[in-house]
């Protein structure tokens, strides 16, 4: 596996993205799944650039709390900068198979594009079960990356990228293993739905438009451990581009949202 590297760069990178007006619908599917309230004490495993963090902490209001857990430096002065006027949320750095936290110290919990990089999901899942009071929500939500459809005119070539891209992280595909995980834990399911990420056509402020600048840039450091030339890549690129210019771009790609009781 190629992780990447969430420095001050990704982390930028990662806040436009998820500033995006497709990715802002996501957030907001996601508070309304989890419906935080007033007083009510939210977990967020991985909290990134601490946009959903934000959220969260003003409907929990002063009269609840908001933890934003992240191992990335840089996502940590992120979030703590978005989160500094709000005194009731607070940015840690952790481990998402290691929660520093009693048992039940938090009413709900939240982790979006996160477990996909957890190695150990039994770990993970088994501690966040045991930071949830009885009866305590969590809202899951990660990618399956074989729900893409990613138009190219060789889709041969456009495989061999998304393999690289894959690379990067420890399962690409966890939704379709993550019901019998949460349901090991000892989770109920309540409720799974599909988010899409959706671009019939090209849109530069959008999810596809950032994934294709961050899968490009990827592929270019890592593209030769996958027996990807720079030619082959620079050539993905421009007929994208092509794509793009001709009117005929299209992306769409599943997210999985499990919402779960303790």
């Amino acid at each position: 596996m190629s992780q990447l590297t969430f420095d001050e760069a990704a982390a930028r990178s990662m806040e436009a993205i998820y500033t995006t007006p497709d990715v802002v619908a996501q957030r907001a599917r996601v508070i309304d799944l989890l419906a935080p309230q007033a007083g009510e004490r939210v977990l967020d495993v991985g909290v990134g650039p601490g946009l959903l963090a934000h959220d969260i902490a003003r409907l929990v209001g002063e009269t609840g709390s908001l933890v934003g857990l992240d191992n990335a430096a840089a996502m940590i002065a992120t979030a703590g900068r978005r989160l500094a006027d709000l005194s009731q949320a607070q940015v840690r750095q952790g481990d998402a198979t290691r929660l520093d936290f009693a048992d039940a110290s938090f009413d709900a919990a939240v982790s979006t594009q996160v477990y996909e990089y957890v190695p150990d999901m039994p770990s993970a899942l088994a501690e966040l079960r045991r930071v949830l009071r009885p009866g305590g929500r969590a809202l899951i939500l990660d990618t399956d990356w074989r729900s893409i459809v990613w138009h190219s005119s060789d889709p041969a070539r456009m495989d061999r990228v998304l393999a690289c891209w894959d690379a990067h992280l420890s399962d690409p595909h966890l939704p379709g293993r993550l019901g019998p995980l949460l349901r090991q834990a000892g989770f109920e399911i309540r409720r799974v739905e599909i988010i899409p990420m959706l671009s019939p056509r090209w849109q530069p402020v959008s999810y596809a438009g950032g994934m294709m600048r961050t899968i490009h840039n990827f592929v270019r450091s890592h593209g030769e451990r996958f027996g990807l030339a720079d030619e082959e890549i620079e050539a993905w690129r421009q007929d994208q581009d092509d794509l793009i210019a001709r009117d005929e771009f299209f992306f769409s790609l599943n997210r999985y949202a499990f919402f779960a009781t303790s």
